[in-house]
């Protein structure tokens, strides 16, 4: 019997890996386009969302399991790396927003949104509470089209349950300028001068008569 051809390890481990890319290619044509907006979202470990103050924005999103991390800054405007001073003042385009980092197996896009829905007042027009301006207005910045499509399908969803129109834009994602270290936790690192301020805004009160129970989303058990 003629010996087989020896087949290096390198050249085993090329045919696999060619063989593997073979069936991964195939699976993804059988997949459906749903399927694959899933598989987008897997990847996607950051989400953007504007609500009016920054401050309240990370402290909310903070309680979600899930979530790893929140960063104050700006973004949707034209002035490269603005200041608070500037951004507040209008001129820039800028919206206050948050950068949320999370593990999507522990936390779904589509649940960061009901969290983001129920942390705004949907209604207002360029203010968020008793902050007014452009910086204020509410707005969720997607970075792909799966992230497109649960955006657009929860807001539509929410214009059919109050029955009147939602302003919350939605926003191809832009770049995001980190704020100020003094904004960063500042709901942690000065506690009573923003009790203070979330108290006397309104803000509370506010989420309570739009969502009643559902005021604030879900947060992490015990929390």
């Amino acid at each position: 019997m003629p010996n087989k051809p020896h087949k290096s390890p390198a050249r085993v481990h090329a045919l696999h890996n060619q063989r593997f890319a073979s069936l991964v290619a195939g699976a993804l044509i059988a997949l459906p386009l749903s399927a694959l907006s899933v598989s987008a979202l897997a990847e996607s470990k950051h989400a953007v969302f504007a609500g009016g103050c920054f401050w309240c924005v990370e402290e909310a999103f903070d309680k979600v399991a899930g979530v790893t991390t929140t960063l104050s800054g700006f973004s949707g405007g034209d002035t490269e790396n603005p200041s608070y001073r500037e951004v507040v003042s209008g001129g820039t385009g800028h919206l206050e927003v948050v950068e949320v980092e999370y593990d999507p197996e522990q936390v779904e896009y589509a649940e960061l949104l009901d969290v983001f829905w129920r942390n705004i007042d949907p209604f207002a027009v360029n203010r968020q509470f008793c902050d007014e301006g452009e910086s204020y207005r509410s707005a969720i910045f997607v970075s792909n089209d799966a992230q497109r499509e649960l955006a657009e399908a929860s807001r539509e969803e929410l214009a059919k349950r109050f029955g009147r129109s939602i302003t919350t834009e939605i926003l191809d994602a832009a770049t995001f300028y980190p704020a100020e270290q003094e904004h960063q936790n500042y709901y942690k690192e000065n506690p009573l001068r923003y009790r203070f301020y979330k108290s006397a805004c309104g803000r509370v009160e506010r989420l309570e008569e739009v969502w009643g129970d559902e005021a604030g989303g879900f947060a992490t058990p015990g929390s």
